[in-house]
C-alpha cells in the first residue's frame, strides 16, 4: 500500500510531467527545423546515424568541432529508430526529443527537490508545482527547450547534476553522490568544459557560506566523483584528439571555447549588464517575484556566514550561488548571447518560489510587499497587452527579407489578435484574483499561462514556417527531382543550412558579391567534398544554385546565362552552364577582383 506522503509525491511529479508534455513535447514535430543552427546539428546527427560514424561530428562534407557529441548521439539515436521517415518526416521530432526531454526531466528534479526538502518549514503540496512551472514557463525555456540545439540539453544536464549535488549535501545518506558527478559529466559532453567551470563555481560559492564546509565537501566526495566524471566526458575529447589532431584542438578549444570567452565572435558584442537585461526578460510575466526571491535569499546567505544552519533549509542560498555563478561568468565572457543565461533559469525558478513561500507567510492585508509586488506585476501584464492594442506602431518596423508578407501575414492570421485577447485576458484574471484575495493567485496565473502559451506559440510557429522554411524545403525537393548526372549545389546570399538538410547534397554556399562569384569557381576547381551519401560529379558540365530574389538582382549573377527551373518564396533555383560562370570569373578578376574563400572560415555560421 502507498502511504500519504508517497502518494503526493507521485500525484505531484505526475502533474509536473503532464504540464511538461504540454510544454516541451506536444506538437514538436509540426514544423520544419529553423535555420541557422539547428539544421546543422540535425544533419550532423543525421549523418552519424546513417554512415555509422559515431565518432566524429561532419556536415555538409566538414567537420564540425563546435560542440562535443551527446547531443549528436541523442539525436542520432532518435533518428535510427525503425520507420524514422514514417513517424517523424520533417526530421524534426528526433532533432528537439534531446531538448525537450532535458527541459522535462530537469522540471521534474526541481518539483521532486523542493517537494522531499520543503524549505524553512514549508509543508504545501504546491511550492514544488510553482517552482517546475516557473522554470519551464520561462520564456527563454520554451523557445529553446522545442529547438534542435545544445543549450537545453546542457542546462537540463547540468541542473540536474547541480540539484543533486545539493541534495546528497543535505542527505544523511549515501544518496545521489554517483549519479550527481555522471550527471555533470554528461554535461561536459554537450557543451564542453563551460558545465565544469559553472558546477565548480556554485559548489564552492556555496561552501564558502557555510560554517561546516568541510563536511559538505566530504559528503560529495570529490576524489571519486571527480575521477566518474572524467570516465564518462574525457574519452571523447583524447579519442578525437588523436584522430583528428590540430584542427581538432584549434578548432574545438581554440575558437569555440577560449576564443568566444575572450573575444567577440561572429558580432554577438554585448555591453557587461547584458545578462541583467536578460534576467528580467526570461522570469516575464514574474520577474518581481525572482527580484524578491533573490532578496530573500540573500537575506539568508548573509546570515549563513555569520551562524549555523540546517543544511536542509539552504536550497535558496544555494540557488543564489547557482544564479549568481552564471551571471558573473558569462558577463565577463566577450561573446554574449541570450542562450548563455538558460544555465541560471533553473535557479531563477527555484528563487521566485521563495517568493511564494514568503508571500503565503505574510499577513496580505497589511504587508506592503506582497502589494506592491503584484501591483508591479499587474502593470506588467497591462504593458504586454496595451503593446498589442497598439501593434500598429511597432510592426511597421519589422522588415525581414525572408519573411517580405510578415506583417500582413501576422494580421491575416489572426496572431496579433489572439495576442490582445490572451494577455487582456490575463491582466484581468490577475486583477479579479488578488481583488479577491485568492489564496494561490501566483499558481492560477501559471495555470492560465501554461494552457494559453500554446493558444499564441503554436499559430506563431506554424506561421514562421509556412513563410521561412517551407520555400526551402520545397526547393530542396525539386533540386532531388531533377538533378542531373550528380550536379553540384551551390546557394548564394542568404545562407541556409536547411538546404543541406532537406535535399541531402553538399552545398556550396557564397554571398552575393563579385568575391563570392570568383569564389564560387575557384571551389568547384579545388574545393573538393563529399559525405557519406552525396558525391557530386564536379566535372559535371552544369551546375545547380539557389539564389534569392535579392541576389539575383545583382547584375554579375544576372548577367550569366541561366535557366530558371522554379520559385518558392523568395528563393529561385537556377541552372548554370559551368563554362559561363569560369568565363564571367575570369572577366571579374581581370577587373581586378579576387577569390578570398581560402582566407576565410567557409560556411562559418
Amino acid at each position: 500500500m502507498i502511504q500519504p506522503r508517497s502518494r503526493k509525491r507521485l500525484i505531484t511529479l505526475l502533474i509536473v510531467l503532464v504540464s511538461g508534455i504540454l510544454i516541451f513535447i506536444l506538437g514538436l514535430g509540426s514544423t520544419g527545423l529553423v535555420d541557422e543552427t539547428p539544421p546543422l546539428f540535425a544533419a550532423t546527427s543525421r549523418a552519424m546515424s546513417e554512415s555509422g560514424d559515431w565518432l566524429t561530428p561532419k556536415v555538409n562534407g566538414m567537420f564540425r568541432f563546435d560542440k562535443p557529441p551527446l547531443i549528436y548521439w541523442l539525436m542520432g539515436f532518435f533518428y535510427s529508430l525503425p520507420k524514422n521517415e514514417i513517424w517523424d518526416s520533417l526530421g524534426t521530432v528526433s532533432a528537439r526529443l534531446p531538448s525537450a526531454l532535458g527541459s522535462l526531466f530537469l522540471m521534474l528534479m526541481i518539483g521532486d527537490t523542493l517537494f522531499c526538502w520543503p524549505q524553512k518549514g514549508d509543508r504545501q503540496f504546491l511550492t514544488p508545482i510553482v517552482a517546475s512551472l516557473s522554470f519551464a514557463l520561462s520564456p527563454l525555456i520554451i523557445i529553446w527547450s522545442r529547438t534542435a540545439v545544445s543549450d537545453a540539453l546542457l542546462t537540463g544536464t547540468l541542473g540536474i547534476s547541480l540539484l543533486l549535488f545539493w541534495r546528497r549535501m543535505a542527505s544523511n545518506n549515501n544518496d545521489h553522490c554517483i549519479s550527481a558527478w555522471f550527471f555533470l559529466g554528461l554535461a561536459i559532453l554537450t557543451k564542453g568544459p563551460v558545465a565544469f567551470v559553472l558546477a565548480t563555481l556554485t559548489i564552492t560559492t556555496f561552501l564558502i557560506s557555510q560554517k561546516d564546509w568541510k563536511t559538505l565537501l566530504c559528503k560529495i566526495n570529490p576524489q571519486k566523483g571527480f575521477l566518474i566524471t572524467i570516465l564518462i566526458s574525457v574519452p571523447w575529447y583524447i579519442l578525437e584528439l588523436i584522430k583528428e589532431g590540430k584542427p581538432f584542438w584549434d578548432n574545438f578549444f581554440g575558437y569555440h571555447n577560449f576564443q568566444r570567452y575572450t573575444s567577440v565572435v561572429n558580432n554577438h558584442a554585448e555591453p557587461f549588464w547584458f545578462f541583467l537585461y536578460i534576467m528580467i526578460l526570461a522570469s516575464l510575466p514574474f520577474t518581481p517575484f525572482l527580484y524578491y526571491g533573490i532578496f530573500k535569499a540573500f537575506k539568508d546567505f548573509l546570515k549563513s556566514l555569520k551562524e549555523s544552519c540546517e543544511v536542509t533549509e539552504t536550497l535558496y542560498t544555494y540557488s543564489l550561488c547557482w544564479l549568481a555563478s552564471v551571471l558573473i561568468f558569462f558577463s565577463i565572457s566577450a561573446t554574449k548571447l541570450p542562450s548563455y543565461w538558460l544555465p541560471a533559469i533553473p535557479a531563477a525558478a527555484i528563487l521566485i518560489s521563495n517568493s511564494f513561500v514568503n508571500l503565503k507567510n505574510l499577513n496580505k492585508s497589511s504587508s506592503k510587499s506582497y502589494l506592491y509586488l503584484w501591483i508591479f506585476n499587474i502593470l506588467i501584464l497591462f504593458g504586454l497587452s496595451i503593446s498589442f492594442f497598439f501593434s500598429n506602431f511597432w510592426l511597421s518596423s519589422i522588415d525581414d527579407p525572408e519573411m517580405p508578407n510578415l506583417v500582413s501575414e501576422l494580421i491575416n492570421s489572426g496572431i496579433i489578435f489572439k495576442a490582445k485577447l490572451f494577455f487582456s485576458s490575463f491582466a484581468f484574471l490577475a486583477i479579479i484574483l488578488f481583488s479577491l484575495k485568492f489564496k494561490n493567485i501566483f499558481l492560477y496565473l501559471q495555470i492560465f499561462l501554461l494552457f494559453g502559451q500554446s493558444f499564441l506559440m503554436s499559430p506563431i510557429r506554424k506561421l514562421a514556417d509556412t513563410s521561412r522554411q517551407l520555400p526551402l524545403r520545397n526547393i530542396s525537393k525539386l533540386i532531388s527531382d531533377i538533378r542531373e548526372g550528380k550536379e553540384t549545389l551551390a546557394m548564394i546570399g542568404i545562407r541556409k543550412p536547411s538546404l543541406h538538410y532537406y535535399s541531402r547534397q553538399i552545398v556550396f554556399y557564397e554571398p552575393n558579391t563579385k568575391e563570392g562569384l570568383i569564389n564560387l569557381s575557384d571551389r568547384l576547381n579545388n574545393d573538393r567534398r563529399e559525405n557519406y551519401e552525396d558525391q557530386p560529379d564536379y566535372e559535371y558540365k552544369t551546375l545547380l544554385v539557389v539564389i534569392d530574389e535579392y541576389s539575383s538582382r545583382a547584375q554579375h549573377w544576372s548577367n550569366i546565362n541561366h535557366q530558371k527551373l522554379g520559385e518558392y518564396g523568395i528563393y529561385n533555383l537556377w541552372r548554370i552552364q559551368k563554362s559561363d560562370l569560369n568565363k564571367y570569373s575570369e572577366f571579374l578578376v581581370d577587373s581586378g577582383y579576387k577569390s578570398d574563400w581560402k582566407n576565410r572560415k567557409v560556411e562559418k555560421f
